[in-house]
């Protein structure tokens, strides 16, 4: 019998489609990355769950929406009950792993905004968040000498090397690592020690960290050590390699920093593209022309031109030290004899606005610069260069690489296999539901942000809970999201027909698991 394909599934943090030398930048040199292409499919139309990182890699796992695997926004906490399809792998026979960051739990030890611990009292919540099981996973605990152990199996994982955070001063076992290999780790953390540099772009920050101790580097090294280790064992692997960067803040290391400059680029759709913004849109804006500043480093914001210029440049040597590191990934790979009978995926958690409309980060604006994220798959039984427009989503992730491994998803699973489309065929969807949940009021809204869209082929259709607007595009004639037609009394057809559509997504955001096990 044929063994079963092991998978490696690369993934990084805040990375939009179009920013690989394979999708068509036409700046950024991608090289090793483009190898996956050039030997697999490349998906064009493949949409994250939830444009943030916790909910959406929670649904990756998961195959289910935030509204049903509970993490909703960051700072919530996937239960540790929940099934994922890589406790059906481990289930299976299949030896697991987790190399980099995870981000399931929180990895800080700040209150959410807006509110204190003292907030957070036994009965102040629908949940008794006292009863309910997670992983025992904080800061403090990677305080002390050597190594913290993670309880395993860590959500399906059987081996664990923890990256938190992001940057050049990540948490997690790195930093256990980094204080016990590098003598001198404090001077190196310390911000007076910073490198000279002339950048205005907020969250630029030239690190005197060097390449072989930044965090990339050393998920490079304990994915190899991984790869290594697992050659020629009876069973398979799978493999979650996750790089935290190109997330802010912009420190790519060594050469990296100056490996691209401001000149390089540009920013071609300015604010003023767009015809008629809408209110969050204004109110960056504003915040920009007023030096309003940030409610936290990960709030959206607004930039002049150069600003953007340099977070592109910072942000294309931090891919290309991403891009150095699975080329000595996959060296390794091919050195262990396992090359011809792995799956190998590349993917981002959701991606960046990055100078469109001249924001910064991601936020409640639907975008598909943060919604469009690169997948790549390249398959032993086919290694040939193909792209499928097929419409994916992030939910639909497990039941494909359950499929792949000749598994079946459990029961409440809402993700669709797209296996076939990694052959050439069509894929299962026409839709994808994509769900924004805030944690604290941001962009001028006076609550939290709830927004659900809809992504067609041809259309994106998205609603702000309590607002009287909301969004519609014209995917075909205005693929940069530059018209807003929700008011267009031309396109009120669609725009009911599209409600009705979503309506029967939320119907389904009913959780099917477990099922009845007797006649009431």
């Amino acid at each position: 019998m044929t063994k079963r394909p092991n998978f490696l599934f690369l993934i990084t943090d805040q990375q939009r489609a179009d920013w690989l030398g394979c999708y068509g930048h036409p700046v950024l040199k991608t090289p090793h990355i483009d190898s996956i292409a050039a030997r697999g499919t490349r998906f064009d139309n493949f949409h994250t769950a939830s444009p943030v990182c916790m909910p959406n890699r929670a649904s990756l796992l998961t195959g289910r929406y935030p509204s049903l695997h509970g993490l909703r926004y960051n700072g919530c906490a996937l239960p540790e009950n929940a099934n994922t399809f890589v406790d059906v792998l481990a289930d299976a026979g299949y030896h697991t792993a987790a190399i980099g960051k995870s981000h399931l739990q929180p990895f800080t030890g700040m209150p959410p905004i807006g509110r204190s611990f003292d907030d957070i009292a036994d009965m102040s919540e629908a949940w008794n968040v006292d009863r309910v099981d997670h992983y025992e996973e904080e800061p403090a605990q990677y305080q002390g000498e050597g190594r913290y152990s993670i309880k395993t199996p860590y959500y399906g994982y059987q081996h664990v090397d923890m990256v938190t955070s992001h940057g050049d001063r990540c948490g997690g076992h790195y930093q256990q690592w980094f204080r016990e290999t590098a003598e001198d780790w404090e001077a190196l953390h310390d911000p007076a020690n910073e490198l000279p540099h002339n950048y205005s772009c907020p969250q630029a920050y030239r690190t005197p960290i060097p390449e072989d101790l930044y965090p990339t580097g050393y998920i490079r090294d304990r994915a190899i050590d991984y790869i290594t280790a697992r050659a020629g064992q009876d069973a398979p692997f799978f493999a979650f390699v996750s790089f935290p960067d190109p997330h802010h803040p912009f420190n790519p290391p060594g050469k990296y920093w100056d490996m691209y400059s401001p000149d390089d680029f540009d920013v071609p759709l300015p604010y003023d593209a767009h015809k008629n913004p809408t209110p969050p849109m204004r109110w960056l804006r504003d915040q920009q022309m007023n030096d309003g500043g940030q409610a936290t480093p990960q709030t959206a914001m607004m930039l002049d031109d150069q600003q953007l210029k340099e977070a592109m440049a910072l942000s294309a040597g931090m891919m290309a030290f991403i891009d150095d590191a699975v080329g000595d990934i996959l060296a390794a790979l091919e050195e262990s004899g396992e090359m011809e009978n792995t799956v190998i995926c590349y993917n981002a958690d959701h991606g960046d606005y990055l100078g469109d409309f001249n924001m910064l980060l991601k936020g409640a604006l639907p975008f598909k610069s943060i919604t469009r994220v690169p997948f790549l798959w390249s398959d032993p039984d086919q290694r040939t260069q193909a792209s499928s427009d097929a419409l994916c989503s992030t939910v639909d992730l497990a039941a494909t690489i359950l499929e792949r491994a000749g598994l079946a998803p459990f029961n409440g699973n809402q993700g669709q296999s797209f296996l076939p489309a990694t052959q050439g065929a069509e894929g299962p969807r026409r839709e994808a539901l994509i769900e924004y949940n805030d944690g604290g009021n941001r962009l001028g809204f006076e609550t939290p942000a709830r927004v659900r869209s809809l992504v067609t082929p041809e259309w994106r259709y998205s609603v702000y809970r309590d607002q009287t607007w909301g969004e519609l595009y014209d995917l075909v004639n205005d693929p940069d999201e530059t018209e807003n037609l929700w008011d267009s009394d031309a396109h009120q057809p669609i725009r009911a027909q599209l409600a009705e559509r979503l309506v029967h997504h939320l119907i389904a955001q009913m959780d099917e698991s477990p099922q009845a096990d007797r006649i009431a």
